[in-house]
């Protein structure tokens, strides 16, 4: 099972959120989790990469995966098992992340959300989550 995550880039109770966040992703890996996009942007996926990270040593067969929107950028590339590109080669850098994050959601089974309001790259990639009928873990 494929799992990625939408959050926005700074959250307002991190201590409470990463806490909700770890339990969720032992319940998804216990589940059949195994695969985890990330993003790499942001409070809420630091958190959850870093959930991930810890979660090695108890589940070793979880893979954690960095979906990067740029070829032309550095990225701390040590901190997850993969780095992946997706085929976006031809849309223009302004559209990049977008792409990107509909790229990641298609390819998930399920999103692990944290959405405090409407607007933003974050609460459009939800939607259009719940677009495409995926199956979506809020954390509040």
């Amino acid at each position: 099972m494929t799992v990625t995550f939408c959050g926005h880039s700074k959250t307002d109770n991190p201590t409470e959120i990463k806490k909700k966040l770890r339990y969720e992703i032992v319940h998804l890996i216990n589940d059949g989790a195994d695969i985890f996009f990330l993003g790499g942007y942001g409070d809420f996926d630091s958190m959850a990469a870093d959930i991930i990270r810890s979660l090695k040593k108890e589940y070793p067969f979880i893979r954690s995966i960095l979906v990067i929107p740029y070829l032309d950028k550095a990225y701390p590339s040590f901190l997850y098992d993969e780095t992946i590109y997706p085929p976006i080669e031809n849309t223009p850098k302004k559209y990049a992340i977008t792409e990107r994050n509909k790229w990641m959601i298609d390819k998930a089974d399920v999103v692990v959300a944290y959405i405090t309001h409407s607007w933003g790259g974050a609460a459009a990639t939800c939607r259009y989550a719940k677009r495409k009928g995926k199956q979506i873990i809020w954390i509040e």
